[in-house]
């Protein structure tokens, strides 16, 4: 089935570009274009892509604001793309609930491949961003969080979550099923109170799982 994808950008000429890229490829095709916050905010709630490719500065609503309201109102997965590779950019699109992030100077394929795995239900973090942003800002997220919950099967998940992995890499390392990797990753989920992959990678970096650049 295709993917559907609405593009969220205040400039004409980007979105333009996004869905010649897009449209491209056989399995990927664009729902609809937004301007600004409040017009993606709007659309993807209407038109039900799978998934948001959200620009973060636009006039009136910001991305990150509209990727808050789509999140809270069980709206599809926003993928954030922006041309500033600043820290609190990306981290408060991991807070806003996006599935992941891009910079705009990646490549076409990168687009391509995020948007593949976005739509799948996955958690797209380049671990070196990930890392660094996690080592700079440290927020509550933690709180009242037990690791103790989790069986040592169910740990293993987390730290490979928490390396970027996807269900199929997982199955792969622990030599499981992939319906087996998609059970224990909803198990760590319920316990540790994520709403979704990207969270408990968050969750993974500040109880110490993890370490950045480990």
């Amino acid at each position: 089935m295709s993917i559907g994808v609405l593009l969220a950008d205040d400039h004409q000429l980007v979105r333009t570009g996004f869905r010649v890229i897009l449209e491209m490829e056989d399995d990927i095709t664009v729902a609809g274009e937004a301007a600004d916050g409040a017009q993606a905010v709007e659309l993807a709630l209407r038109l039900r892509p799978d998934v948001v490719l959200m620009d973060v500065e636009m006039p009136g609503m910001d991305g990150l604001e509209a990727t808050r309201r789509i999140a809270a109102a069980g709206g599809p997965s926003v993928l954030i793309l922006t041309t500033f590779d600043r820290d609190d950019y990306l981290f408060a699109a991991l807070r806003a609930g996006a599935s992941g992030f891009l910079l705009k100077n990646g490549t076409p394929e990168a687009l391509t491949e995020a948007v593949r795995v976005v739509a799948a239900g996955e958690a797209l973090l380049a671990p070196a961003v990930t890392r660094r942003v996690i080592s700079t800002f440290t927020a509550p997220v933690a709180a009242g969080v037990r690791l103790d919950q989790l069986t040592p099967r169910e740990h293993e998940v987390l730290v490979l979550l928490a390396g970027g992995a996807t269900n199929a890499e997982i199955a792969t390392t622990l030599r499981l099923g992939e319906t087996t990797v998609k059970t224990h990753v909803s198990r760590v989920l319920m316990k540790l109170g994520a709403r979704d992959r990207t969270q408990a990678v968050v969750l993974a970096y500040e109880l110490g799982v993890v370490r950045p650049g480990g």
